[in-house]
């Protein structure tokens, strides 16, 4: 199986992507699917080429060949948090929101509670731990309520009950309709996922789950 299918239209196809660094091939022929209300793990051993994947998903990264569609907003959180020491949280969250043309920040409010961020809007960057670093770094990517989600082990750093939040927040959102895909090392995570996809010598392999 090379691909998640169901009835609707994907808003993701990845075919035939090939990826190279130095004479060393990452990606191989790798092809991906991922309709709407779907919840898509890609697991894999570090160096496995995962978020050279991700980051040609969302277009900040070229393939050597092979072509990536999309479809809708997209929003992405990748594995090394890109944010500025020197401002605070409600810097980057009025940053965010302008950029993305939010009329309010009621949805930026939901996620700040939801990942126990209320409490840090003054708070500079710079002066976060790595946990709370990456909360931000999630509501970031989810503010502004895109349809496909692209998420490089999300939840790095979260506590216990952070991280539980994180999964009901995925099922909410794959529930209603959104398109998510989610880098993860953690076994135990595994069940979350419609379907799991292993990257290994630079290809994919598609297991299917109970869900």
């Amino acid at each position: 199986m090379q691909a998640v299918t169901t009835c609707h239209r994907p808003r993701l196809r990845i075919s035939g992507v090939c990826k190279g660094y130095g004479g060393k091939q990452v990606l191989s022929d790798v092809h991906l699917e991922v309709p709407a209300g779907t919840l898509v793990g890609v697991v894999g051993e570090n160096g496995a080429g995962k978020s050279t994947l991700l980051q040609i998903a969302v277009g900040h990264l070229a393939p050597d060949r092979g072509t990536v569609t999309r479809a809708g907003t997209v929003g992405y959180c990748p594995q090394r948090a890109v944010l500025n020491d020197a401002f605070t949280v409600g810097q980057h969250l009025r940053l965010f929101q302008m950029a993305y043309r939010l009329p309010t920040p009621e949805r930026v409010g939901e996620l700040m509670e939801l990942l126990a961020l209320t409490g840090c809007r003054r708070q500079q960057v710079g002066e976060l731990s790595g946990g709370t670093r990456q909360k931000l770094n999630l509501l970031i990517a989810l503010m502004h309520d895109p349809q496909l989600l692209v998420l490089d082990e999300p939840y790095q750093g979260f506590d216990w009950d952070t991280h539980q939040r994180f999964w009901t927040l995925a099922a909410d959102l794959r529930d209603q309709g959104r398109s998510i895909i989610v880098v993860s090392h953690l076994l135990h995570d595994q069940h979350h996922f419609d379907a799991i996809a292993h990257l290994r010598q630079g290809r994919l392999h598609f297991e299917e789950t109970d869900r």
